[in-house]
């Protein structure tokens, strides 16, 4: 008889990025990096997606990265919400925020059922031959030795697999192993108020926007959603327990003044506590972290898993452009010191959000709720919450860009405007991002800067993953650049009011502005651009690891 463990070892794996956890940020994260040509290893240690919605809300810069992780329009479900409105049982109606219309080419805000987009964003892994996933398998120790991470994983049956890769990212949620074992402390507070979530399918006459009634007896959040849902989510009054508000006869009671509960079917129920949470470094050398296990944000301004999304849009490109040699390791630095002083300031809108939604008593709700109520009658107090002012810009402080006094026009250390374009090759009308593709571009707005740049110059530009564009006026007859380089302006999103006849703009994959100025200046724009990511003459990483290394030394990591 075998008395032997049953437990089998497996050869050690090697790849550029260990990719632990595989929800929504984790496979948008896995998706940019397959369609850069990236080798990644991606586990989960579920064997399947969760199939209750959590997320519910995306806006227009979510929509853009997900396009430009290949999710193209109408494959999953949406609705467009055309105002957000805010009630209180003492003032009435006391703000709005309108959130109708089409930014960078997506509706503002929608609502969207989270198990469809996740079962999406899976499925499209399959068609990229560097992408491997494991299901059901879970990271069980890593150490970073300073030129590689050596990682320890298990799965269900306790079978262990020794991987050796480039780097690591920790999209693996709110209690992440990888930001507990990097020792980054998870900073700050947990809200004291646990909310009752509740999805219905068959609401007769349900709304078409999006309602926060802020009474301070229990702040009532509720919002349409696809598939004939709505939303509610109910704040728990103090002596009420979670498992008791979650029973049916609770939850029909709950929903009875808002529609005949007994004609709904409730779709699921879950009490959540939220937190506003960040960690204190997003990145360690060779680690990293996006998503839930950086930063988690209440759901009062709908930007939870956006944050999410950017993370993997401003990491994704970093990562491949290093690995693939193009890069310096320094750009990866820039990941910390862009993405987490926007992170932070998300979590204050919604904080702020959050006390104006569920103030604790009478007093404190008609002090707030009456000042925003003035601050409505003025036209800048107004334009702060209907036009969105109240949300900060995705503009970064410090990173990867310069600035130029004198020269900012589309501010660099910004996202470039998206628009409507006609590729000059043919075609009908495209996006911008996916004209330009997955590379750097060098767009000069109504010049040729082909024939104004050294050859040698533009051949470090392309061998760098670079491109040189010219964004054409409608119908500009003259001074062309070749078909193959020209897209001609549809609409107005740049040319001319952004970026005037003359401009030129260097912009990096994730569609941020890296540097900006007159077509004078775009030979040394150019230079100083190559210079500033440009790998060693004798870059380490063009250089693959191997996969024979001692499997000891993960061991007892953790």
């Amino acid at each position: 008889m075998n008395t032997h463990s049953s437990k089998i070892t497996v050869p050690p794996l090697d790849t550029d990025i260990l990719l632990v956890g595989l929800g929504p940020v984790g496979a948008a994260l896995a998706n940019l990096l397959g369609r850069y040509g990236v080798r990644v290893l991606a586990i989960d240690k579920a064997t399947a997606i969760f199939e209750k919605p959590r997320a519910i809300a995306l806006d227009n810069e979510a929509l853009r990265i997900l396009q430009l992780a290949g999710v193209r329009d109408g494959e999953f479900e949406t609705v467009a919400i055309p105002h957000v409105q805010y009630h209180s049982p003492l003032f009435g109606r006391f703000a709005r925020i309108n959130s109708a219309g089409i930014v960078d080419g997506h509706p503002a805000l929608v609502t969207f059922y989270q198990p469809e987009l996740e079962r999406l964003l899976r499925e499209k892994l399959a068609q990229y031959p560097g992408i491997e996933v494991r299901l059901g398998c879970e990271l069980a120790a890593f150490v970073d030795d300073g030129r590689s991470i050596k990682a320890r994983l298990e799965d269900a049956d306790g079978n262990e697999t020794y991987v050796r890769a480039r780097y690591l990212v920790g999209t693996d949620g709110a209690s992440s192993l990888v930001r507990r074992t990097l020792g980054l402390d998870f900073e700050g507070q947990s809200f004291h108020q646990d909310w009752l979530i509740v999805d219905a399918l068959d609401v007769p006459d349900p709304i078409d926007h999006v309602e926060f009634t802020c009474d301070p007896r229990r702040p009532t959040p509720r919002m349409v959603a696809p598939g004939g849902r709505q939303r509610w989510e109910f704040m728990l009054r103090p002596g009420e327990r979670p498992e008791e508000m979650e029973r049916p006869e609770s939850v029909r009671q709950l929903l009875a003044p808002w529609c005949d509960s007994q004609r709904i079917r409730i779709e699921r129920t879950a009490v959540y506590r939220f937190h506003a949470r960040e960690a204190k470094r997003f990145s360690k050398g060779r680690c990293f972290l996006a998503g839930d296990a950086a930063h988690i944000t209440p759901p009062f301004a709908g930007q939870g898993l956006v944050a999410g999304l950017r993370d993997a849009a401003n990491l994704a490109w970093k990562l491949a452009w290093v690995v693939q040699g193009l890069a310096n390791e320094r750009v990866l630095d820039s990941y910390d010191t862009e993405r987490r002083p926007h992170a932070r300031k998300i979590i204050r809108l919604a904080r702020m959000l959050g006390a104006i939604v569920m103030p604790q008593h009478r007093s404190v709700a008609f002090a707030v709720h009456g000042l925003m109520s003035l601050l409505r009658l003025l036209p800048a107090g107004r334009a702060l919450f209907e036009d969105m002012k109240v949300k900060p810009q995705n503009t970064f402080d410090q990173g990867l860009f310069w600035r130029l006094r004198g020269s900012e026009r589309l501010r660099a250390g910004s996202m470039l405007p998206q628009g409507w374009v006609r590729p000059a090759t043919g075609g009908g009308p495209v996006l911008s991002d996916d004209a330009l593709g997955l590379q750097w571009a060098l767009i000069g707005f109504g010049v040729d800067l082909s024939g104004r740049l050294p050859a040698e110059l533009l051949q470090c530009w392309q061998a760098a993953g670079g491109r040189v564009w010219q964004w054409c006026q409608r119908s500009q007859a003259q001074h062309l650049a070749p078909p193959s380089q020209r897209l001609e302006a549809l609409d107005e999103a740049l040319l001319p009011h952004r970026a005037p006849i003359g401009w030129v703009a260097i912009v990096r994959p994730d569609r941020c502005v890296l540097a900006e100025g007159p077509a004078s200046a775009a030979e040394t724009l150019l230079r100083r651009a190559l210079e500033l990511v440009a790998p060693p003459a004798s870059s380490p990483a063009a250089t693959r690891p191997t996969a024979g290394y001692p499997i000891q030394e993960v061991q007892h990591a953790a």
